[in-house]
């Protein structure tokens, strides 16, 4: 990696309009079957029918093109939360809805989301997205448990940010078994526990 590529600069997003915009979604989708490593411009030229000159015109690089791609999946993720939590004003009825959407990811959404984290680990740039985009995700629940604690409805016995950590991570440990068929993401147990450790984490007064 070159000494400018490890200080993540900024890259150049070009034109396109919504083509461009139309052809991102589908490299989205190439990208969660074949992968980081597996996708080319002319996988993506097969599957849109643009040409390889115009697929460049639009992106630039491969690289810039895929990394693009997983920006928008994963964004996409936290704003369907944002959409969910707005829609509920009880603390744990958005929690549980919060946690069943996280837990019901669909499994190409988790292939994005794993070669999201892969591909993050040797980018800087991508890595620095990978931060925010990891605040951004754990904030809508970050804030269902500070109204409840408002409200009286939670008395965490442990400190809020650990518990919103934990809720989380009890999430995105479904990824790798999820994607390796390994467990369904509609696992009504693994949901229950869950549910059930952070009601207790939280001190939740029904």
């Amino acid at each position: 990696m070159s000494a400018e590529r490890a200080t993540g600069p900024t890259r150049t997003r070009r034109a396109g309009g919504a083509r461009r915009a139309l052809v991102l979604d589908q490299v989205v989708e190439v990208l969660a079957g074949r992968g980081y490593a597996g996708t080319r411009f002319s996988d993506v030229s097969q599957a849109t029918g643009v040409a390889v000159s115009t697929l460049q015109g639009y992106f630039g690089s491969r690289e810039d093109m895929l990394i693009e791609a997983l920006q928008r999946s994963t964004s996409g993720e936290v704003a369907a939360l944002r959409e969910l939590a707005a829609g509920r004003t009880d603390p744990w009825e958005r929690l549980v809805a919060l946690v069943e959407r996280g837990l019901a990811t669909e499994v190409p959404v988790w292939r994005t989301l794993m070669e999201f984290w892969t591909a993050a680990a040797h980018d800087a740039e991508l890595r620095e997205h990978a931060g925010v985009l990891a605040t951004r995700y754990r904030e809508p629940f970050a804030e269902a448990v500070r109204a409840g604690v408002g409200s009286g409805a939670f008395t965490p016995r442990f400190e809020a940010a650990a518990i919103v950590d934990v809720a989380v991570a009890a999430m995105d440990g479904l990824l790798y078994p999820v994607v390796l068929d390994h467990r369904a993401s509609a696992d009504r147990a693994y949901r229950e526990v869950v549910l059930a450790q952070l009601a207790y984490a939280l001190g939740r007064n029904p």
